[in-house]
């Protein structure tokens, strides 16, 4: 940066970075997409490296990195800090400029994000500037850049000053100011609820069938009852579920996540409820089960219709009890565990037919919440477009956008695999496409494909829509069906390419793993 007649003036990268951040902030992507392109852009031209933006988290404000261009998920998972702690923490807490030219002799630089040992052996310097919105600050931007050079700290703090600027727009703009930050929603009297949450955990929509699930959700977020998730395959349950946790009292504790339906039937009890060493061939170690592990916080139980009767009689003990015992222990392990359950199938039915307990549906059943399927939200299907094109055009580093009469296309169909099935076929489309844009014409190829795929049924069983692999279907689980007699090669090739894994086997295949063991055994293929 040079200084002429006491006025800056820009070098090429500077307007470079300030033009192209200037055009994110109108941007209808999600702020994710904006942030992470104008923290690239820095490090890119201007050398800024490392960049992170750091937001309170709502009622303890405590400073954490909500994007990041350059750091590990591990590295972004550390940075958190009290207000006030380290430089950052003093930023937030001051509002004025944090600038270390020497990390290695600052003591007040906490190197908790990023270890030392990554950074470039020579000096390295630490910038952190204020995010401001109309004079409250609502977050920090960060940044390291070596120490000689010949760029000026000063050129480096004017323009990181103007890019927190433009993040604040974009956070503003985005509805994440509210969520993100004490202030702002002590100046809104706006309470943080699960209709605000939706979008961050990937809930996308304004559709009243979405919002109204979202509403439902608000009434027990703070209970210990236990919530039902119905809805077909690929409406997003555990984004759900997940987003359920975030705003209940238990949103500081774990959250974690299992699928009945993944988990080989000998296993299941194990994960559940953990062993103890030496309960079984294999166990050389004691292991908490899930249970254990979500004590104080969520359990969320996929496809729960694929338990068997032994397995949802001890399940009902530990929701009665709220006990657990391991596998081959004797002792109680009291928990204390939310549980979110989700299925696709009709359990009334499976109640009426005799393979799921009545007592322990009625125990899980005490507050159902339905998802709407994509095709009763279609209002909702170009925002979800352009939420999926910004995490492909991330994932892939790609930079394409949507062409004319996309939208168009994407709302005129029926979607039987619902969200993920949209999501596949956004990211498809940003592989596929040879220029800037997603065309018409490539969308009508992409969708003429998909339509060759046959999705049994809406009420869940369809197969999510994917890009199959060597005789896979596209996605998802098939609903149950007669065994073919002829289909026995099919299946033990399907063994033989996944190294005699029937769990990864069953996936290539479209199957649970115990629909292909049932396959198996019928066709005396088991041994």
């Amino acid at each position: 940066m040079n200084r002429g007649n006491g006025h800056c003036v820009q070098s090429d990268s500077e307007m470079l970075v300030l033009r192209e951040a200037s055009k994110l902030v109108g941007h209808s992507h999600p702020p994710g997409y904006a942030i992470d392109r104008i923290l690239r852009l820095l490090s890119e031209l201007l050398g800024l490296n490392r960049g992170r933006v750091l937001l309170p988290e709502p009622e303890t404000a405590t400073l954490r990195i909500q994007f990041a261009y350059g750091l590990t998920p591990q590295e972004r998972a550390r940075g958190v800090y009290g207000r006030g702690e380290g430089i950052t923490g003093q930023v937030m807490e001051t509002s004025q400029v944090g600038l270390v030219q020497d990390i290695d002799n600052e003591p007040g630089y906490l190197r908790r994000a990023v270890d030392r040992s990554i950074l470039p052996p020579e000096t390295v310097a630490y910038i952190a500037v204020p995010i401001l919105l109309e004079e409250e600050v609502v977050g920090v931007l960060a940044v390291h850049r070596l120490r000689h050079r010949e760029r000026p700290f000063r050129a480096d703090l004017n323009i990181l000053e103007i890019v927190a600027t433009l993040i604040a727009q974009i956070l503003r703009l985005h509805h994440l100011i509210s969520e993100s930050t004490i202030e702002l929603a002590a100046e809104t009297a706006v309470e943080p609820s699960v209709d605000d949450t939706g979008a961050e955990h990937g809930l996308i929509g304004t559709s009243r069938a979405l919002r109204k699930a979202l509403r439902q959700a608000r009434h027990v977020a703070n209970t210990r009852a236990t919530v039902m998730l119905l809805g077909e395959t690929g409406t997003g349950k555990e984004k759900f579920a997940r987003m359920l946790h975030a705003a209940s009292n238990r949103r500081d504790q774990a959250f974690v996540a299992l699928n009945c339906a993944a988990i080989p039937e000998e296993l299941l009890e194990s994960e559940l409820f953990g062993h103890e060493k030496g309960a079984f061939s294999g166990a050389v170690a004691t292991k908490r089960g899930k249970f254990e592990l979500a004590d104080g916080g969520t359990l969320f139980l996929d496809e729960l219709a694929e338990l068997d009767l032994d397995m949802q009689s001890k399940l009902l003990r530990v929701l009665e009890e709220r006990v657990v015992h391991r596998v081959g222990g004797t002792r109680d392990i009291p928990v204390d565990v939310r549980i979110v359950t989700a299925t696709h199938q009709d359990l009334a039915a499976a109640v009426n037919g005799g393979t799921f307990r009545l007592d322990l549906y009625y125990r899980l059943n005490v507050f159902p919440v339905h998802l709407p399927p994509l095709r009763e939200r279609t209002e909702d299907i170009p925002a979800l477009a352009r939420h999926f094109l910004a995490s492909a055009n991330a994932e892939f580093d790609r930079e394409v956008e949507l062409g004319q009469g996309v939208l168009d296309r994407l709302a005129s169909q029926s979607w039987p695999g619902n969200v993920r099935q949209l999501e596949n076929l956004i990211h498809r489309a940003a592989l596929m496409a040879e220029g800037p844009l997603i065309s018409a014409r490539l969308m009508d190829t992409i969708l003429a494909e998909e339509s060759r795929i046959h999705h049994t049924g809406t009420s869940g069983d369809a197969a999510q829509a994917g890009s199959p692999g060597p005789g896979q279907t596209a996605g998802g689980v098939r609903p149950y069906a007669r065994v073919d007699p002829n289909e026995g090669a099919r299946l033990l090739a399907a063994v033989r390419q996944c190294g005699g894994n029937k769990t990864q086997a069953a996936l290539m295949l479209g199957l649970t793993p115990r629909q292909l063991r049932y396959r198996l055994e019928k066709l005396g293929l088991e041994a």
